[in-house]
Parts: structure tokens; C-alpha cells; sequence
């Protein structure tokens, strides 16, 4: 799970604030169905509250709203299909809504393989998902206007952090590890929140470019953090093993394509 925590926490308190800004609700059933949606905790029940508001109120203005939740509860349930499915049916709804778009382009950057036959045509989605993103974030207002100033400079801070990661990420598919590094040291130094599965990315992305003694420079800083998820310290243990591997000669240099391949961290 992604740790922007000040991120997280203001989609939900802008999602409580649509009840009192713009759009509005049209009927007191219609906000009550909202504030289910927004109260739901477990995926199965924000979905099934999300699809009850769509149903019974067929014009809300919540529909871009309502379908990120769908889309976000697929993706803690690991359906990734159905992540992606309303993921794009949420920008469809709402063309500004960069939460779903920052979701689809770390999604498809990070699944996407060398030998998918579509390869270019995903990355090249999470490309324009992480740049348009970027460019939204720049005028971006307030999703609530108790929210200080400094907050929300923080968070946008950390939104852009998670496009640049998509788009490193999406290079080194591409296996242009420069640009990888550069975006993923992009992401960790603009970012208001340190990401340790950045920083394993990017010792990954050193690793890839034949420099192991920077990725283990990296990756021991993960290592020694604390309350870093399992998962994540795991991937770091492992970049700092290829990187031990690679200085001695034990695996070929990632330029024959037989050197240490991306972990993939889940969200």
C-alpha cells in the first residue's frame, strides 16, 4: 500500500466536502447515499455503495466520485481488470480527476512486460495518465477549504511524487534506465513524504544501469528505516543482493538482458 499519507486522507475528506460544495446533491436520499458510499470501510461494501448510488441516481453529479471508489476498492481486493475498468470509466466521468489517473499509471507502468504485444500502447497510457496529472496538479484547488495552505502544498507535493514514480517506473520497461533514475530521484526529492519503494525502485533502476555500488547506497537506507513495510525491505534485501551479485561478476550486466529484472511492489 502506498504511504502519501496526507494524500490519501484529503480524497476522503474532499469527498465528504462535495456534500457541501459543488457539485451538490439533488435530494436528501441522494446525500445519504453518498455518505454511505463515503463511510464504507471495506472494499465489497464501498463498491456495492457506490454502485447503489449510480443505480438509484442515474444523474448524479457524484458519478466521477463514485466510480474512483469502485476503482480503488478493485484495487485493494487485487482485481486489476476491474481496477483498470473503472479507473478509466472515472476519468471518463470527470476528465480533472487525477487520484484515478495517478492509480492507472503506476497500475499499467508497473505490470506492463517486455513481450506484452500491446507493451507501447500501455506505457504510452501511463505516460499521458502521469503527465496529465502533473499538469492538473499545478492550478489544482483545494478539495476542502479547511484544509491550510501548507497541507495542501505538502500533498500535491507527494501527488506529483507518485506521477514521477509512474513514469520511471514506465521507462524501465522501456529499459532507458537513465531516465528512470532521474524520474525516480525526481519523485524522492520533490515528494513532501519519503516513499522507501521509490528509493527500491531506484536501486533497481541503478542496478540496471551497471551501477551497483549506488544502488546498495540506496537500499541500505531502506534497510535501516523503521516501520517499513515487510514487503518493500523485502524487495530491498533482494536489490541489495543482485547489487552484491552484479559486483562480483555473478550475473551478467543488464545490457546483455539476462541482468536482475524489476520487483514489482504493490500498492
Amino acid at each position: 500500500m502506498r504511504q502519501f499519507a496526507k494524500a490519501a486522507v484529503l480524497i476522503l475528506i474532499g469527498a465528504a466536502s462535495f456534500l457541501y460544495g459543488q457539485p451538490r446533491p439533488k435530494s436528501q436520499a441522494e446525500v445519504d447515499a453518498i455518505k454511505a458510499m463515503i463511510a464504507a470501510t471495506e472494499p465489497d461494501a464501498r463498491i456495492q455503495a457506490a454502485e447503489s448510488l449510480l443505480s438509484k441516481f442515474a444523474d448524479t453529479e457524484f458519478k466521477g466520485l463514485a466510480l474512483y471508489f469502485e476503482a480503488q476498492s478493485y484495487q485493494q481486493k487485487g482485481d486489476y481488470d476491474k481496477m483498470l475498468i473503472f479507473g478509466e470509466r472515472a476519468i471518463e466521468a470527470d476528465p480533472k480527476n487525477y487520484n484515478a489517473m495517478l492509480m492507472l499509471a503506476s497500475s499499467l507502468a508497473q505490470r506492463t512486460r517486455d513481450l506484452d504485444l500491446d507493451r507501447e500502447e500501455k506505457l504510452a497510457k501511463a505516460d499521458r495518465y502521469a503527465n496529465t496529472a502533473l499538469a492538473l496538479l499545478k492550478d489544482a484547488p483545494k478539495p476542502d477549504k479547511s484544509i491550510s495552505d501548507d497541507v495542501w502544498t505538502a500533498a500535491k507535493k507527494d501527488y506529483a511524487a507518485q506521477a514521477h514514480e509512474a513514469l520511471g517506473l514506465a521507462a524501465m520497461v522501456r529499459k532507458k534506465y537513465d531516465v528512470a533514475i532521474t524520474e525516480f530521484k525526481t519523485a524522492i526529492d520533490t515528494g513532501a513524504t519519503h516513499e522507501p519503494r521509490t528509493l527500491v525502485f531506484l536501486a533497481n533502476a541503478y542496478n540496471m544501469s551497471g551501477k551497483p555500488d549506488d544502488a546498495i547506497a540506496v537500499v541500505d537506507k531502506v534497510l535501516a528505516a523503521p516501520d517499513v513495510n515487510v514487503q518493500v525491505k523485502q524487495a530491498a534485501q533482494k536489490a541489495k543482493e543482485t547489487a552484491a551479485q552484479l559486483k562480483a561478476g555473478k550475473v551478467k550486466p543488464p545490457s546483455t538482458d539476462s541482468g536482475p529484472r524489476q520487483v514489482e511492489i504493490k500498492q
